[in-house]
């Protein structure tokens, strides 16, 4: 009896890991060997396979997810995706080539626009589809909203995020979160996204905002005028063909300039992780989310460092002990109605069309 009461007043969620970075080696080894093969047809089983070793690894009180996804799913919706958006897209840029430049504008703009429609879509249901295809104790997660309702109300965070000179952008971070975790759920049980009243994230953001262009005045634009100068571009009557040496010296004027953005957008990058972990509930559960700036630049740079010098081929391994870093800091406090969550129906029966065909994909 004690225990059915401690089950209809929920329990306590304790996360955990066992992921070993190791055999995450070997699958990056054998995902790009099968990349090259198929000419990159391969991508979609094995982003399967990398999401199904991960979530058997992560547990929630001592019980692990299920990935029940299949790369097949993945592969029919970069069809369809290709087919009835991508293809006549092209073909639209294509006609308009021939048309004046009037009309080809007319033609093209509103095309352009529907890009970032076409971005919130992608992000919204690639969140959907990797929902409804995780299990925790045979109950699936699920997604409730509207694909174009997002999609739109995305465009427009992006629209006022260029209007304010990116100032908008700690708002808009919190609003696509609330729309995609609030929007979740676990069987019939509704998780919840409460927004603080003060969520401290203006003054990180202000941080990378001005660190950002000061780093760009300081070292872009005297950095590139320096390598220009030392390679004769400057002083030059006519336009010269790139040496080896200016296109080296230019991608580490970016390289030092990219170390620096890391740097000055760490502190908002930790601030936004904990805010959102933090607003989160499933019943009386709360999360706690422990990144601060610096733990997360290292792994960012890190990561950073595996995917250039492996040109991409090591993405399952970095993906791995990204995840293994963010459950290691997960905590919660207050108790969730686990045991009162019931079977929900189906999900989409194919994958992330969108989301690949933007190269898009949250793991």
């Amino acid at each position: 009896m004690d225990d059915m009461t401690a089950a209809a007043r929920g329990e306590t969620l304790t996360f955990s890991e066992r992921i070993e970075l190791k055999p995450f080696l070997w699958l990056s080894l054998k995902n790009g060997l099968l990349n090259i093969i198929t000419l990159t047809l391969y991508r979609f089983w094995g982003k399967t396979e990398v999401r199904r070793r991960v979530w058997s690894k992560i547990a929630v009180n001592d019980e692990p997810f299920e990935y029940t996804g299949r790369g097949v799913e993945l592969f029919l919706g970069f069809l369809i995706a290709l087919f009835t958006v991508g293809l006549p897209f092209l073909i639209v840029v294509f006609g308009a080539q021939f048309l004046g430049p009037a009309f080809a504008l007319l033609i093209i703009l509103p095309l352009y626009i529907g890009m970032f429609v076409l971005l919130g879509a992608a992000i919204f249901l690639a969140f959907r589809y990797m929902a409804s295809r995780t299990r925790w104790r045979g109950i699936r997660f699920r997604m409730h909203g509207s694909p174009l309702n997002f999609a739109f109300s995305y465009m427009g965070w992006l629209l006022l995020t260029g209007v304010t000179l990116g100032w908008y952008t700690p708002v808009m971070s919190l609003n696509v979160a609330e729309r995609l975790w609030g929007g979740l759920r676990f069987g019939d049980q509704h998780f919840r996204f409460v927004k603080p009243d003060d969520h401290g994230l203006w003054g990180p953001f202000a941080l990378a905002w001005v660190g950002s262009i000061v780093g760009y005045i300081v070292v872009v634009i005297p950095g590139m005028i320096a390598v220009m100068a030392a390679t004769g571009s400057l002083t030059a009557e006519t336009p010269t063909e790139p040496s080896v040496a200016g296109i080296v010296g230019l991608y580490g004027v970016l390289f030092v300039y990219l170390a620096i953005a890391m740097l000055v957008y760490a502190p908002y990058h930790a601030a936004v992780m904990r805010t959102v972990a933090g607003s989160l509930r499933l019943g009386d559960a709360r999360f706690k989310l422990d990144v601060t700036a610096m733990p997360l630049l290292g792994l960012t740079i890190t990561n950073t460092l595996l995917l250039v010098f492996s040109i991409g081929l090591l993405s399952p391994y970095v993906q791995a002990r990204t995840v293994r870093f963010m459950v290691k800091r997960l905590t919660s406090t207050g108790e969730a109605p686990l045991a009162e969550a019931l079977q929900t129906g189906a999900g989409p029966r194919t994958g992330e069309g969108l989301a690949d065909a933007f190269d898009f994909s949250i793991i």
